[in-house]
C-alpha cells in the first residue's frame, strides 16, 4: 500500500498536466481563429493612412467616422437598403431550399419508385459539377425569360431542389427514422404527403435547421452569382456594395470598406449564434447514418 499512493498521485499529476496542455492548445487555436475577426474590427477603426502602412493591431486613434461613411452606403444606396436586399435573397433562398430539398429527400429516403437508385446517384453526381459549368446555360435561360437584373435567378432555383448537398444531408437523417412510424400513420389512413407533413417533417427539424443555416450564410456571402445577375445599384446586396465601395473612392475608402465589412458580418454572426445548437445536432445526426 505504501507504494500505491505515490503512484496514484503521479498519475493524477500527469493527468492534470495533460489537461492544462490541452486547454492551452485550445486557447492558442482559438486565438489564431479569432485573430482575423479582431484584425478586421481594429482595421475598421483605423485612419486611412494606417490601414495599409501600419502593422500594429490597434490604431493610433479611433476613426469612428469610418462607420459614419459606411452607413451612408454607395451610389446613393444606404446600408439599410443593402441589408434589406441581402436579407430578402437569403430568406427566400432558405425557404426554397428547406421546402424543395425536404420534399426531394423524403421521396428518396421513404418512398419506393422505379429507378430511385439511379436518380439518387445522378443527384449525388451533380455535387461534383462546378457551379461555373452551369452558370452560362442558366444565364441564357433567365435572360430569355426576362428575369435578369431581378432577384428571381437567385431565389427561384432554390425552389427546384438544385442543392444536392442539402438533399443528401436530409436523406441521411430521414433514413435513420423508424419506418414503423410511416406504417402506423398509413394504417390510420394517412397518405404519403400527410405522413411527410405530420410525421417525418417534425422529426427532421435538426437537419432542416442545418440546411437553413448553411443556406443563409452561403446566400448572404454570395458574390459571383449576384454580380452576374444584378445591375441596378438599388438592387445591390451588401456583398456587391463592398466591391463598389473600393471602386468608387479607391484606396482612401479602405477604412469605411472594412467598417461596412463588420456591419455585413453582424447578421451572419447573430443568425449563427441563435441556431448553433441545432447546427451541431443536425450535423452529428445527419452525416453519420448509412
Amino acid at each position: 500500500m505504501a507504494t500505491t499512493a505515490p503512484s496514484v498521485k503521479s498519475n493524477d499529476s500527469r493527468g492534470r498536466t495533460v489537461t492544462v496542455v490541452k486547454h492551452i492548445g485550445l486557447l492558442a487555436t482559438l486565438l489564431v481563429l479569432l485573430y482575423p475577426l479582431v484584425w478586421l474590427l481594429a482595421t475598421s477603426l483605423k485612419p486611412a493612412d494606417e490601414v495599409l502602412t501600419s502593422l500594429k493591431l490597434l490604431p493610433s486613434r479611433f476613426e469612428w467616422a469610418n462607420y459614419t461613411t459606411a452607413l451612408d452606403g454607395v451610389s446613393g444606396v444606404t446600408v439599410s437598403r443593402l441589408l434589406t436586399n441581402s436579407l430578402l435573397i437569403s430568406v427566400g433562398s432558405v425557404v426554397g431550399n428547406v421546402v424543395s430539398c425536404s420534399l426531394a429527400a423524403y421521396a428518396f429516403a421513404r418512398l419506393r419508385f422505379r429507378m430511385r437508385g439511379v436518380m439518387f446517384g445522378f443527384m449525388i453526381a451533380t455535387m461534383m459539377l462546378p457551379h461555373h459549368a452551369v452558370l452560362i446555360p442558366q444565364y441564357i435561360i433567365f435572360n430569355k425569360l426576362g428575369m435578369v437584373d431581378t432577384y428571381w435567378p437567385l431565389i427561384l432555383p432554390k425552389f427546384l431542389a438544385t442543392e444536392a448537398f442539402f438533399v443528401f444531408l436530409i436523406v441521411q437523417f430521414m433514413r435513420g427514422l423508424p419506418r414503423e412510424l410511416d406504417e402506423a400513420a398509413r394504417i390510420d389512413g394517412c397518405g404519403p404527403f400527410r405522413i411527410f407533413w405530420s410525421v417525418v417533417l417534425p422529426l427532421t427539424r435538426p437537419a432542416l435547421i442545418t440546411t437553413a443555416i448553411f443556406t443563409f450564410i452561403w446566400s448572404w456571402n454570395d458574390f459571383f452569382t449576384q454580380l452576374i445577375y444584378l445591375f441596378d445599384p438599388e438592387k445591390f446586396t451588401i456583398t456587391l456594395a463592398l466591391r463598389n465601395f473600393v471602386d468608387q473612392s479607391s484606396s482612401s475608402a479602405y477604412g469605411p470598406m472594412f467598417a461596412m465589412s463588420v456591419i455585413s458580418l453582424l447578421p451572419i454572426v447573430l443568425f449563427f449564434f441563435a441556431f448553433q445548437r441545432y447546427l451541431v445536432q443536425g450535423m452529428a445526426t445527419s452525416g453519420l447514418k448509412g
